[in-house]
């Protein structure tokens, strides 16, 4: 009897399943995503597509209310029930899920570590970790999309949001990036991919006109871009505020229809960043959405586009094909088969610990004096100053902030006008530096000062056998750093406290490279970034050994800003709402390309970090032939494990003198323990763009590469013969 009620339902269920199908034949798991979008599509009245390609943004800034059926936080396109089309639910950010000014009080996410510190793992396992743990997140608190995958190239190091993105390398952003997308994307849910492109600065980024050679562009940013949507098809693309050699990004034929639906052929949807549409006929230009719509002028896919759409001012093939291109990628995800649901139980425990783990391997150790790391626990008195130690470790402001459980420990106001003034607070998470050390050490008398004067964090560090003195640097969206300095004099208080101990430890949480005048005095320096939810203990796992440092600057860190193309920060000075160019000179030579073209010197190259261990390159073998492939074998010289983060750099092609990162690995190696690493570079890596020919070249001839520890650390260097040949766009 039981056998038979089951085959009964089952039998049930698979006719309800096959009747649904018939009225719903776009539900058919056996058909592709593009075969579902096109007969959902079909069935769509006008309204019910303009519906689909413009929605508001659902924050409570400006007196904006939450739009019905939203949950609340970044924003919100309205389902149709009638075809069973779920409505989309968007929040920001890479850095985990976000509640904007608090829009669902008390929800709180595991906050991530910054981009810049995930970039200095040189780890893709860890972005697809961290990914999952957004993605996973999102999906139990309701969200289908995520705004996520930030892969703007640092081109300037006082760029405030520097900390959200993955450096200035394009293969090893491209690659890492497209990691964290696919770790979003597995589980259920959209992730972005952002700002699409050259979202340079953030100085007056709506009227900033970002001027770059086609060559240049193609084989720096855009190539970013171009790695990882083939290699994590993100559901949207964002584009950004800034214009492209004259056009916004959000209305530019030439970046979306030329280039990233033409050339790549992209298949998902382009969503406008929140306020920058500026026309209706943006729609032709490839832009598919208009997001955050009360930002802008006007609703211009609501009414106006339906009204030009009437008189056959814009074509009706067009917005069949922005909506065909969303329902795709939804489908794609599985929006339609697996509906997000709220309500989903959260690990926040074993998501903080995967936090943990990515903080800490990308911490940089960038000077460390005789050994004087790791500490002893033996230490008998350890002094802590400055940087809110005692409450938790700071995070980036903006889009992408990120509030724990049960809210920041400490939260300083800034101040500031404008939109992004109600952003401008520093946020501390309650992952106490202090409180780690304590535990680190239990048996040291451990102190702390604040560090607002002088005199007495002085007094406290004489007084210590060790100190550890904190820098932090506060970056955010909507503005650029002044400069390189740590604000609020902090440098005069480094300077003093190192002066007064030797054994003085400097811990820098900041969203980019800094100046450091005080660096021949201090004893040891660690970059740490923006921690995340568990970044105070990351910071005293590498201060005591607990983890050996692996990480590796994904940025070069200037002498000084005279060694950038622009010196002089574009727009700052200009008219407001006015216009102004940003000459993007140096071409395709981003960050330690430009350094190895010109012969600076930095302060610290790309690619650089110091180990508790050491590691040895040696058996260099190169082949030729379509691409260049290297052989090398790594080995742990020293007396503890550790990993090492090896780099292959391109140093010369067919003749012609340059150096691009063509291959990286992370390898973790116990004392004495070696291992064989072999890289076959991208081809496009060895290439130049040919702008007239719309392809890469790849001219035949010698290619040089070298192998070493960072940008201006090579070990081993080989060559071999490659082919000539072309390539796609």
């Amino acid at each position: 009897m039981i056998r038979m009620t089951t085959a009964a339902s089952i039998a049930a269920l698979t006719l309800a399943a096959g009747a649904a199908q018939a009225q719903q034949p776009w539900m058919n798991t056996k058909l592709s995503p593009d075969e579902r979008a096109a007969l959902l599509e079909k069935e769509m009245t006008l309204d019910e597509r303009i519906g689909l390609v413009h929605g508001p943004m659902s924050m409570p800034i400006f007196g904006i209310k939450k739009p019905d059926g939203a949950i609340g936080s970044a924003g919100y396109i309205p389902g149709i029930p009638r075809l069973g089309v779920p409505a989309l639910e968007e929040s920001d950010a890479s850095l985990g899920v976000t509640n904007p000014l608090g829009v669902r009080p008390g929800d709180g996410a595991t906050a991530l570590a910054s981009g810049l510190s995930l970039a200095a793992t040189f780890n893709t396992k860890l972005a697809y970790d961290g990914g999952a743990v957004v993605g996973r997140e999102a999906r139990a608190k309701g969200f289908n999309v995520q705004l996520a995958g930030g892969v703007n190239l640092a081109r300037d190091p006082r760029n405030g949001r520097n900390f959200e993105y993955l450096g200035e390398d394009p293969w090893l952003a491209g690659n890492l990036v497209a990691a964290q997308i696919n770790g979003i994307q597995a589980q259920g849910i959209v992730s972005t991919i952002k700002h699409f492109s050259l979202n340079g600065q953030e100085t007056s980024r709506h009227f900033a006109n970002s001027i770059i050679d086609e060559a240049a562009h193609r084989e720096s940013d855009l190539l970013a871009f171009q790695i990882a949507i083939e290699k994590s098809q993100p559901g949207s693309v964002m584009c950004a505020y800034n214009l492209v050699n004259g056009d916004y990004s959000c209305g530019a034929p030439h970046l979306l229809n030329d280039v990233l639906k033409g050339d790549w052929g992209y298949k998902g949807w382009v969503m406008s960043d929140w306020g920058a549409v500026h026309a209706t006929d943006y729609i032709v230009k490839g832009l598919d959405q208009q997001s955050g719509e009360q930002l802008d002028a006007k609703i211009w896919f609501g009414e106006p586009l339906k009204a030009a759409v009437e008189k056959g001012e814009i074509p009706a093939a067009r917005l069949s094909d922005a909506t065909r291109r969303i329902l795709r990628s939804m489908f794609a995800a599985g929006l339609f088969d697996k509906p997000v649901t709220p309500g989903g139980a959260i690990d926040y425990d074993g998501n903080a610990q995967v936090a943990h783990a990515a903080a800490a391997e990308g911490i940089v150790l960038l000077k460390n004096r005789e050994g004087l790391l790791p500490l002893a626990k033996s230490a008998k008195t350890i002094a802590v100053i400055g940087g809110h130690a005692d409450a938790g470790v700071l995070s980036g402001g903006g889009s992408s902030q990120v509030v724990p459980p049960g809210g920041a420990k400490r939260v300083v106001p800034l101040g500031g006008e404008g939109m992004m003034g109600a952003f401008r607070s520093q946020y501390f998470n309650g992952s106490s530096p202090l409180a780690a050390i304590r535990k680190a050490a239990p048996d040291a008398k451990v102190t702390f000062d604040d560090g607002r004067y002088v005199a007495s964090a002085v007094a406290a560090a004489k007084a210590a056998d060790v100190v550890v003195v904190m820098g932090n640097q506060w970056m955010g969206e909507g503005e650029d750093a002044f400069d390189l300095s740590l604000p609020n004099g902090q440098d005069e208080l480094i300077a003093a406290v190192v002066a007064a101990n030797p054994n003085a430890i400097v811990v820098l949480q900041t969203g980019g490279p800094v100046s450091m005048p005080w660096l021949d005095q201090a004893g040891a320096v660690v970059e740490a970034w923006y921690g995340g939810a568990k970044g105070g203990e990351a910071i005293a796992d590498v201060l005591f050994g607990a983890v050996n440092p692996s990480g590796r600057l994904p940025v070069t860190f200037p002498a000084s800003l005279s060694q950038y193309p622009r010196e002089a920060l574009p727009g700052r000075g200009v008219p407001e709402k006015t216009r102004f160019d940003v000459n993007y000179t140096e071409g395709s030579d981003v960050g330690y390309r430009r350094f190895a073209a010109t012969g600076d010197k930095p302060l610290f190259p790309f690619g650089y970090g110091l180990s508790y261990t050491s590691f040895a390159y040696s058996n260099l073998k190169v082949e030729g032939g379509q691409s260049v492939t290297v052989s090398f074998d790594v080995a742990n010289t020293g007396k503890v494990e550790g990993k090492d983060a090896p780099q292959v750099y391109l140093t010369g092609a067919a003749g012609k003198p340059l150096q691009r990162l063509i291959g990286f690995g992370k390898v973790s190696l116990k004392p004495g323990e070696s291992r064989r690493v072999t890289l076959t570079a991208d081809p496009r890596l060895l290439a130049s763009f040919d702008a007239t020919g719309r392809r890469w070249v790849v001219t035949g001839g010698d290619y040089q590469v070298a192998v070493g520890a960072s940008a201006t650390d090579l070990a081993l260097k080989g060559g071999a013969k490659v082919k000539a040949r072309t390539l796609k766009p």
